[in-house]
């Protein structure tokens, strides 16, 4: 029977459990606010891990800023797991701002706007 996930897959899966409670309890940073880690995509070779984030209540231009302050921490953070995950090398961390969820929140607005206009279009016929 094949495995339904690959071994970079569950490495990712454990990256993600591990750093959102690394970054919460041991990034003191005040440009780094709540973060959301969205996915982790780790290289096949386990060399490199994409860590994609963002971060609750900040607007683009201060996320970016976040962002950067991870990737400086990315080498204390890849310390950290290393006592966590029980691998013979640790993967670097690359910290990316993901647009997606602000994104699905921007064309949501705009589905309910478009929802809400045609439903007053339609009212105005029927009287």
């Amino acid at each position: 029977m094949p495995r339904e996930f690959t071994r970079s897959d569950r490495v990712g899966d454990a990256i993600q459990r591990y750093l959102a409670n690394m970054i919460q309890q041991e990034i003191r940073d005040p440009r780094v606010g709540m973060v959301n880690i969205n996915d982790v995509k780790v290289t096949r070779d386990m060399a490199y891990a994409k860590v994609y984030v963002t971060l609750v209540g900040a607007d683009e231009e201060a996320s970016l800023a976040s962002v950067g302050v991870l990737n400086k921490a990315a080498g204390f953070l890849r310390t950290m797991l290393a006592k966590e995950l029980n691998m013979r090398t640790v993967p670097r961390l690359q910290f990316y701002y993901d647009h997606t969820s602000v994104r699905g929140q921007e064309l949501s607005s705009l589905i309910d706007r478009a929802v809400a206009a045609d439903k007053a279009k339609s009212g105005d016929e029927d009287e």
